[in-house]
């Protein structure tokens, strides 16, 4: 879908969910959930290295903006990306990123 097609509530939704993924932690989460992955919380801050609160943080962000969605099983919660697209713009910022 081409960006003139778009209508100003569905732009807005798009700049939204670009500036919740413009975080250097969030863009390591979306890499990390690349691919189809889901992890937990725990899994997350592990890979990271940073505190379980601000890893809940920046999910928390992620999931309001649209940007990750999240099953619960059993006592785990397992966060994914919400769009399986979300995946070309985590290639794209690491390929750009590596240049």
């Amino acid at each position: 879908m081409k960006f003139d097609k778009l209508s100003p509530e569905e732009l807005e939704k798009a700049a939204s969910m670009l500036k919740a993924i413009a975080h250097p932690m969030r863009i390591a989460i979306l890499n990390y959930l690349d691919d189809g992955k889901k992890l937990t919380v725990t899994e997350i801050h592990v890979l990271l290295e940073i505190e379980q609160s601000t890893t809940s943080h920046h999910l928390g962000i992620l999931k309001d903006k649209g940007v990750l969605s999240s099953k619960r099983d059993g006592k785990n919660t397992y966060y994914f990306l919400k769009h399986e697209n979300l995946s070309n713009i985590v290639d794209c910022i690491s390929q750009c990123a590596c240049i």
